[in-house]
């Protein structure tokens, strides 16, 4: 076994969308960085459906974003496809989703990569990790090369004992035609990590030139496309529509009289798959009462013919399955290029990691993306980010980073992670977070953006838009609390046409804004400021004003949260102690999760707030106890 001569400040192990950000944010905060992955050509794949972003996953890729991540740009690069989704719903849930050209996104990610300053990129198969009295030293790969590192972060995807199943057919492997680390998670339990197994699959790709497309409904995306990312001015490149067609009795029965032949029903599959995104023969059973089930045909490049069809996840054989995409309309002649498969795969439950997602076992070892139970490339990327940050934070001696439940939905994601765990593929949701208002898309720069500038994830050009957009803001706000519109026919002719009241005297341009039935828009008719405001920061007015009564009460609710954050729990204290008033079930809970703030604790289940009362009571006699001696 030999020594790679450079000794590197991290380590990402893994090449995806969790392993690329991690990389990238720590080589470009300085450290020298390798990302060591089984292929640098799948470097930034899309395994399952070429797309970015949606309800909730929208809004972490812009926090991705708001922190010097790299999706949210290389979307914007790529996509072929711009949509923004519930629109016509309260900003909270408002989100943006693109589809992307597969190959192109792939390509530029790897570009990236290895054009960033202070990153190596190494092709190997990690097999080992060296351990020095509890800290990670670095990373065996087969062939018996040693990397050594200060920190790694391990973004290991569905590659740990990856095994594929088409029908009765199963073989080894982390993604159809690659192979899988069989060796890695052994190590992992051998150094006393618990690890579970889950499933994920994918659906069927088609020939294009096999669909009848007049026979399905063309979903055309949006006019003008609006970027993710705050680096980019607009997109440029004509779009491409998805079409949608629908399931039938016809394929519910060919379903229904196979079931025995699916992978997943027949027993050979012992991982736990995604709730939120089931296969095709889940939803037939799960929903008998449904007539049909909604099936997005989408292309996956400008410069393929291959189609994803989303929404047709399934484990049946190969042969079924033609059977199966043939009995939906616009699809009767459709010839698979690829069939659909589940996949089963190792993961750590995370509630064996810190909430800046170093592990508890392990110092200096980091674990991020499907390794911890989550499933999409958002959440993968998220976690990624923040893993890459820490690790570099925790190389240089600075405290960890960690986003609360009201900071972000990173943070709500990982809290839930960390303190709850998951037992089935995790998946973000805007009904996740407590604060969905303080969460919006609009003002994930707001929130996030001046902590990534003092790292250098930030440049010159985008963090002179953003300050930008709070001058534009605020100077707008003023505007609407100062002028008055007053009423006239033309101005009542509009407001008749929204369905709202007519405006019978003078009033300020915020209690216009305020009415339901207008938005920023009308504003912009009636009376438009003398500088147009850019359509992120229009809908962070509007945002403001329409909701200020509910914000300032989120705040308020944040406010007294905080006080629980604050209250930190000592890494010793002893929770089986005798004469601590906890109940059994809390003194268990409590000492697995090793919560590290009483908020953290009572967010633990099985905790009861009898149980947080009477932790609050002990530390406060700790603190007292402290500070006296």
């Amino acid at each position: 076994m030999s020594t790679f001569d450079k000794h590197y400040d991290v380590i990402v192990v893994g090449g995806g969308h969790a392993g690329t950000e991690a990389a990238l944010a720590a080589a470009r905060m300085g450290a020298e960085t390798l990302l060591l992955t089984m292929n640098l050509d799948t470097i930034g794949q899309m395994s399952c459906n070429p797309a970015i972003g949606g309800i909730g996953k929208g809004h972490m890729v812009k926090e991705i974003d708001a922190l010097g991540g790299e999706m949210a740009v290389n979307i914007d690069r790529t996509g072929i496809q711009f949509r923004r989704l519930n629109t016509s719903r309260g900003p909270a849930v408002r989100a943006s989703r693109a589809q992307a050209d597969k190959k192109d996104y792939q390509f530029e990610l790897k570009f990236v990569c290895e054009e960033q300053d202070h990153l190596d990129l190494r092709q190997g198969l990690m097999e080992s990790l060296f351990i020095n009295r509890g800290r990670i030293q670095g990373v065996g790969v087969k062939g018996g090369i040693t990397y050594l590192a200060h920190s790694v972060v391990l973004t290991t995807g569905t590659f740990l004992k990856g095994k594929i199943h088409v029908g009765d057919f199963s073989y080894s492997a982390g993604r159809a035609g690659e192979t899988s680390a069989e060796k890695a998670s052994e190590g992992l339990a051998a150094l006393g990590f618990e690890i579970g197994r889950l499933k994920t699959g994918t659906p069927p790709r088609v020939n294009g030139r096999t669909l009848d497309f007049p026979s399905m409904e063309i979903q055309p995306g949006d006019d003008p496309p609006r970027p993710f990312s705050y680096a980019v001015e607009q997109i440029a490149r004509e779009q491409m529509p998805c079409w949608i067609t629908y399931t039938n009795a016809g394929t519910h029965r060919l379903i229904e009289e196979n079931l025995n032949r699916s992978a997943m029903y027949s027993g050979r599959i012992e991982g736990i798959g995604p709730r939120y995104c089931p296969s095709i023969e889940d939803k037939v059973v799960r929903f008998a009462d449904k007539e049909r089930h909604q099936i997005f045909v989408e292309p996956e490049g400008r410069k393929t013919l291959e189609y994803y069809i989303n929404g047709l996840s399934m484990s049946l054989p190969e042969e079924l399955q033609t059977e199966i995409v043939r009995s939906l309309p616009g699809l009767e002649r459709a010839e698979i290029m690829r069939p659909a498969y589940a996949v089963e795969y190792d993961y750590a439950p995370p509630t064996q990691l810190y909430p800046h997602l170093e592990t508890k076992r392990v110092e200096n070892l980091f674990f991020a993306g499907q390794i911890n139970g989550t499933t999409g490339y958002e959440e993968a990327g998220a976690q990624g980010l923040i893993a890459g940050i820490n690790a570099v934070l925790k190389v240089r001696g600075e405290a960890p980073f960690v986003l609360s439940r009201s900071d972000a939905y990173i943070g709500v994601l990982i809290d839930d992670l960390v303190t709850k765990g998951t037992q089935e593929p995790y998946r973000i949701f805007t009904s996740r977070a407590e604060h969905r208002l303080l969460l919006r898309e609009d003002n994930a720069d707001y929130r996030l953006m001046e902590r990534a500038r003092e790292w250098g994830l930030v440049g010159d050009a985008v963090w002179k838009k953003f300050c930008d957009k709070k001058s534009a803001v605020a100077r707008e706000l003023d505007r609407l609390s100062q002028e008055r519109l007053h009423p006239s026919d033309g101005v009542n002719a509009v407001f008749a046409e929204a369905g709202t009241a007519p405006l019978k005297e003078a009033a300020p341009l915020v209690d216009i804004l305020r009415r339901p039935e207008l938005s920023y828009r009308h504003i912009e008719q009636l009376c438009p400021p003398d500088r147009p405001l850019s359509p992120d920061a229009a809908e962070h007015v509007e945002a403001e004003v329409k909701y200020d009564g509910y914000i300032k009460r989120q705040h308020t609710q944040v406010d007294k949260l905080k006080r629980l954050e604050s209250m930190r729990i000592p890494t010793d204290f002893d929770f089986a102690a005798p004469g601590l008033n906890l109940s059994t079930e809390g003194r268990q809970k409590l000492a697995h999760i090793r919560p590290q703030t009483l908020g953290q604790a009572s967010r633990v289940s099985g905790v009861s707030p009898a149980d947080v009362s009477a932790l609050m009571v002990l530390l406060h006699a700790h603190s007292a106890r402290a500070q006296a001696g």
